[in-house]
């Protein structure tokens, strides 16, 4: 008897090792994907990613600058989450007041402050999107092109702190692909492993919307169905809608009262 529950004892202390070092590995996981585009994959880097052959791709670029354009007034000051070196910045400033960036790459932001240098009423800066410190709201908060996942955070709670930047009445923008689009987007992401901008794509791992690289990248994607959730957590009006058939935007309203 003494031996079984030996037996068993050890086996216990085994399994909660074994999670321990699961629970251990997925986080280092994560922090290599969190520090990847301010380490690996920053400025000009981040630039020649955008520079792809594929037209597809480029047209979905094009699309997301222009449902945001769209429901600009030319009055809005804007703040874009995980702005890289300002490209998304550089297409909407003619169209709103004033667009700040932040970015956790210095890297990009040395970068994209020269290359939005010919701009008035923009500005991009160093930040942490985990820790947002701004005294003012926006209008507008851009987190676009599947950069809420690459933010590695908890959507339902994270959606707060967007909502929190914004002004009454001010409108969040979040993107992330299309399920439709995801031939296109694998396409783009093995010429970007082509090029040595990423890692060898692992093609055993990469499946079901999430594209995993050798050197630890991981890009995974929130569907409708996420997007949904999101909203509902925000306690806000919310409207979730399919661009271009490759981008899924969630557009969140701030209400000037929050039904309680």
């Amino acid at each position: 008897m003494r031996f079984i529950h030996e037996t068993a004892g050890q086996i216990r202390i085994a399994l909660i090792r074994h999670a321990d070092f699961k629970r251990a590995l997925r986080e280092r996981c994560d922090n290599m994907s969190e520090n990847y585009y301010d380490k690996s994959l920053n400025a000009q880097k981040l630039y020649q990613v955008y520079q792809t052959k594929y037209l597809r791709v480029r047209q979905y670029f094009e699309s997301e600058i222009a449902f945001v354009r769209e429901h600009l007034q030319g009055t809005e000051h804007i703040l874009e989450l995980g702005a890289g070196y300002g490209r998304i910045m550089k297409e909407l400033a003619p169209s709103c007041q004033t667009i700040t960036g932040i970015d956790i790459s210095q890297g990009n932001v040395d970068f994209g402050r020269e290359y939005l240098r010919d701009l008035t009423g923009a500005r991009l800066l160093v930040m942490d999107a985990h820790d947002l410190r701004f005294e003012d709201t926006f209008d507008v908060v851009l987190c676009l092109q599947n950069a809420l996942s690459a933010m590695k955070t908890q959507p339902a709670h994270y959606i707060h702190k967007i909502t929190a930047l914004l002004s009454p009445g001010g409108r969040a923008f979040i993107s992330s692909y299309s399920s439709k689009f995801w031939e296109h987007r694998l396409a783009w992401f093995h010429e970007q492993a082509d090029k040595g901008l990423l890692g060898e794509i692992d093609v055993e791992k990469t499946k079901d919307g999430a594209i995993v690289c050798k050197d630890g990248f991981r890009a995974t994607t929130h569907s409708p169905e996420d997007m949904d959730e999101i909203g509902n957590a925000s306690g806000h009006k919310y409207k979730v809608t399919e661009v271009d058939d490759s981008s899924v935007f969630l557009v969140i309203t701030k209400q000037f009262q929050v039904d309680e």
